[in-house]
């Protein structure tokens, strides 16, 4: 399994696509150990690793934000621990985990359907790329 690396403008984050799908739908993001833990067996994984201080699940890459040790030191563990999950071939999100994305919501007045169109049309077209470059998602 050959896993690609893409910096971020954040210095302190990298992007690992590991060439598979990460997430079917939606994405997930965490910040603390204990609640990865919980809901995603492969987030739980990751905080294990010193230096780890938030994960983000994409499609089909992972990001990483460290707060300590270098790159050079941290990405090889970060990468051992993606391939070695992926191989096993367990579940990225435990059952009854989150990451799937909530239905859209209800409007009902009328010309909102243009105003919701609109917007979600900038968000495609803006705001989701220029998320990407900085290794996230938007749903």
């Amino acid at each position: 399994m050959f896993i690609q690396t893409e910096s971020t403008p954040n210095p302190a984050t990298l992007k690992f696509l590991p060439g598979k799908v990460v997430m079917e739908q939606g994405t997930a993001d965490y910040r603390d150990a204990d609640e990865a833990a919980m809901v995603s067996p492969l987030a739980g994984k990751l905080f294990g690793i010193p230096g780890v201080t938030g994960v983000f699940f994409g499609y089909d890459f992972i990001t990483i934000t460290k707060d300590g040790p270098d790159w050079q030191h941290l990405k090889p563990a970060v990468l051992g621990t993606i391939m070695e999950h992926f191989m096993s071939g367990a579940p990225i999100m435990a059952a009854g985990g989150d990451g799937v994305p909530v239905s859209d919501e209800e409007f009902f007045e009328e010309g909102d359907e243009t105003i919701v169109a609109t917007i979600k049309e900038l968000l495609e077209s803006r705001v989701r790329p220029a998320v990407a470059q900085d290794g996230g998602d938007i749903t």
